[in-house]
């Protein structure tokens, strides 16, 4: 059961940024997010946090200064998700830009696992690198950034996720989340910390005289990179993220983007002088996040790397079709779940627990969210590693429980039953004896029952009440789509109760619908339902606009729905 609740307005924000001459309805949203001044409806670039307040910068970039100088040879280690795509493919233009000679590599995630382990320092070695940059990960991985440092090859760690207890003995550690780093924001992405290392690269280059006969290199032309890892990350959009997100759409749509990024655009076929936060979260980032999960990740990074638009286009297309891959896989993982699921009594469970031998390791963590959206329980979805001997597994959580911190309790409750883990509050990966899996299951239902209340797992969905009839507009629609939403500032949600005129079952799997509300017909879409629906229901919708065949009209997604 769903209870709809509306979102509280703090009235004078809304009447301040009315007042500035914000739309009305756009006042009472960002209100109720928590924007209180008319600034920072629209923050600027200028308005960006400096980088001197992140611990561990300065020194990082006078590491990359003096290897830019020295001639010497810098490997990015990144990672197989899109913001470590963005991150690494950042990097390297950017270094490039600086007269670095810098190349990257980006480990097979089934082989060698995440993070820059002992067998990663091993490959890397291969290059015969001076010195290591990991983009996206690191701040685990001890063992390995120990293991470089015996071999006197320095690392430089970039990281964004939670450390643990002890640090990897890195020559320079860039991680908002470290301790003592007095960065005021710790949702930056992976790639949004690399940015920063640059900006503090740029800035150590200036001091030295680098850029006194020739150009300095424009960090802003990389920020549709910026925009699109933060968004397919999931951070939390915070006002600092919210300018660098804003600011790269902003040359998306002015057509000042990287060949790969518009090739992305095309194969999916969204139309980029309209580009916003949900073609990066969910149709430029999936493509790139399935070459990671099925393939390579260097497919993905050669496509925001090259100059090329031909080969840009070319690498987006095989994407393309890996990620059409990715959806079957997906789709046939999700119905043996389901499956499965109709045999337990789910209502009476903190978390769900599945695995299955035949399930893909790449697609786990995808299982997990539906699974997780679907029932309102923290999930953990494993699949096999090559010789079945351990088994991979990716958890998705809900609000009230930090999903790392349940991994951490675990571990100190059943030492040895975790192999790897760490994450996030929200996502987190573990691995664990495949012979153990009863056992971490009823762990983690244990460590559930024991920080989730009953009111933490009933399933709230926050609003922002219903929608004045005039607002019900094509315009409105484009006004709030021009928006920068996403994780910590969701998109509007609205309530209402309708009248079903109409109803069409579409591929045997979504709901196309005629809703009526006082004497108005409006054309609507509920996604992935196929139960016919009563005469009159209670809908959460988006406004959306529909793109059909060249011409637009507003829709309502609906989100959820109940009889009236």
């Amino acid at each position: 059961m769903t209870e709809l609740l509306t979102r509280p307005i703090p009235q004078r924000s809304e009447w301040l940024l009315t007042q500035a001459g914000v739309h009305p309805l756009l006042a009472r949203l960002l209100a109720a997010r928590g924007v209180t001044q008319p600034e920072d409806v629209q923050p600027k670039l200028a308005q960006l946090l400096p980088p001197e307040g992140m611990l561990g910068l300065a020194t990082a970039a006078r590491l990359l200064a003096d290897a830019i100088v020295a001639g010497k040879r810098l490997l990015i280690v990144a990672d197989y998700d899109c913001d470590g795509a963005t991150a690494c493919a950042l990097g390297v233009r950017a270094l490039r830009a600086f007269g670095a000679i810098v190349d990257y590599l980006v480990p097979d995630r089934f082989k060698l696992g995440y993070g820059l382990s002992p067998a990663v320092v091993e490959l890397a070695r291969q290059r015969r690198p001076d010195l290591l940059v990991t983009v996206d990960n690191g701040i685990a991985s001890v063992e390995g950034v120990a293991l470089a440092a015996r071999y006197g090859l320095p690392v430089i760690v970039t990281d964004h996720h939670l450390p643990g207890d002890v640090l990897p003995p890195a020559a320079a550690i860039v991680d908002p989340n470290q301790k003592g780093c007095p960065f005021a924001s710790k949702a930056l992405s992976g790639v949004g910390v690399m940015f920063y290392v640059m900006l503090a690269l740029r800035a150590e280059l200036r001091r030295r005289g680098v850029f006194t006969d020739r150009p300095e290199p424009n960090l802003a032309s990389l920020l549709d990179l910026v925009a699109l890892g933060t968004v397919a990350d999931v951070v939390p959009l915070d006002r600092n993220n919210r300018i660098l997100v804003a600011e790269g759409l902003v040359r998306m749509r002015a057509g000042r983007l990287q060949p790969g990024v518009a090739a992305l655009f095309a194969v999916a076929g969204r139309n980029v002088e309209r580009a916003s936060t949900f073609d990066l979260g969910f149709a430029l980032g999936p493509r790139l996040n399935a070459a990671g999960r099925l393939a390579d990740m260097g497919l993905g990074i050669e496509c925001l790397i090259t100059d090329d638009a031909a080969r840009a286009m070319n690498l987006a297309q095989q994407l393309d079709a890996i990620n059409r891959e990715r959806r079957q896989i997906e789709a046939s993982m999700q119905e043996e779940a389901e499956a499965y699921l109709e045999g337990l009594d789910v209502g009476d469970a903190c978390s769900l627990t599945l695995f299955d031998p035949g399930w893909h390791q790449g697609i786990v963590g995808i299982l997990a969210g539906r699974l997780k959206e679907r029932h309102h329980r923290p999930t953990f979805a494993f699949a096999p590693d090559e010789d079945g001997t351990v088994l991979k597994g990716s958890g998705r959580s809900i609000p009230g429980l930090h999903l790392r911190d349940a991994l951490d309790l675990i571990v100190k409750r059943h030492p040895g039953l975790l192999l790897r883990f760490g994450g996030h509050a929200a996502a987190a990966g573990a691995s664990v004896p495949a012979a153990r899996f009863d056992e971490f299951a009823a762990a983690f239902e244990r460590v559930c029952r024991d920080l989730l209340d009953a009111e933490s797992l009933e399933h709230r969905l926050l609003t922002d009440g219903a929608l004045e009839s005039a607002y019900y507009s094509l315009e409105v629609a484009r006004l709030l789509e021009s928006v920068v939403w996403g994780q910590g500032f969701p998109p509007p949600l609205f309530a209402d109760r309708f009248e079903v005129l109409e109803q069409k079952l579409l591929k045997d799997k979504h709901l196309k619908l005629t809703l009526g509300r006082g004497g108005v017909r409006y054309e609507a879409m509920r996604f992935g339902c196929r139960d016919p629906l009563p005469a009159r229901i209670t809908a959460a919708f988006r406004l959306e606009v529909n793109e059909y065949q060249g011409l637009s009209s507003l829709r309502l997604g609906l989100e959820h729905l109940a009889p009236a």
